[in-house]
């Protein structure tokens, strides 16, 4: 067992293999409560040193409890490390994110699913239950979401090359969005996949498929607006980290199964959905 393991699990197993020899020792010369404590440091230790390591941990320490002000300079700090070009090798894994709360309670449900690129065969998927902590400000959604997203993430056991997030990226009033915020605390490349604009002006791109048309911020360009059915209403594409606006649009495009909005956020969506219903469901028969 031990040279089936990482590196870095295999120098915990040795300082465990310490321990246990330790608390051995310990236990066949102390007496029976001595035996007990020593037995129960032992399991503890087993456990901690032998839980799978969470591929999806932020490289980022944030705090969420902040006031609106102060959350609005984060942003502004936290937006100079954005990526704005290619910095990814292969994609083989792609996840798309997205949370559903149930406005009674403030119960928020967080969803992550995974699938393999280009094929998008779902991987695995995951959820995290948090309650709502920051309130409703707009451009603030982040500090709202964000803390759910996170522990869904600390659940995967696959870890996405590319995460896209239902919500904006640089087409945000201070250029950092949600999917800005995830991929900087990730350092995973991000993509902002919207249903509706948040900020900026466009043209309306042409009624087939495929056409695009630059979304435009304050003179920048932010965006592209993205119609991926014939004559259905587009959807707003944003970076968020490590990735070009070209790459961006691409990468969306080939996540679109036929529907207007791409398989990995839709479906993220519709999971959410289905665990706030269960969750109102089960308060209902109480």
């Amino acid at each position: 067992m031990f040279f089936s393991l990482k590196g870095s699990q295999r120098s915990s197993l040795s300082r465990f293999q310490s321990v246990a020899n330790y608390c051995r020792d310990y236990c066949r010369d102390a007496g029976p409560l001595e035996a007990v404590r020593g037995r129960t440091i032992l399991r503890v230790c087993k456990g901690s040193i032998m839980r799978k390591p969470r591929l999806m941990k932020p490289i980022l320490r944030s705090r969420w409890n902040l006031t609106p002000q102060q959350a609005m300079r984060l942003q502004e700090r936290l937006r100079d490390r954005v990526v704005l070009s290619d910095r990814f090798a292969r994609i083989r894994y792609v996840a798309g994110a997205d949370i559903a709360f149930d406005p009674e309670t403030q119960m928020a449900f967080g969803g992550v699913i995974v699938y393999r690129f280009p094929g998008l065969r779902e991987v695995e998927r995951r959820m995290a239950r948090r309650k709502l902590r920051f309130p409703y400000v707009p451009g603030l959604l982040s500090f709202r979401e964000c803390p759910i997203l996170i522990a869904a993430f600390a659940r995967l056991e696959t870890q996405p090359d590319l995460v896209l997030i239902d919500g904006h990226g640089r087409a945000h009033p201070r250029l950092f969005g949600i999917a800005c915020h995830i991929g900087v605390l990730f350092n995973k490349p991000a993509i902002g996949c919207a249903k509706s604009l948040l900020v900026g002006d466009h043209k309306e791109p042409a009624l087939r498929a495929g056409s695009a048309t630059p979304l435009n911020f304050r003179g920048e360009r932010v965006g592209v607006v993205l119609r991926t059915r014939d004559s259905v209403k587009p959807i707003y594409v944003t970076q968020g980290h490590c990735v070009s606006l070209e790459t961006a649009v691409k990468l969306v495009r080939q996540c679109v199964d036929g529907y207007r909005i791409p398989k990995p956020t839709r479906e993220a969506d519709h999971y959410v959905r289905d665990l706030r219903r269960a969750y109102q469901q089960s308060r209902c028969r109480r």
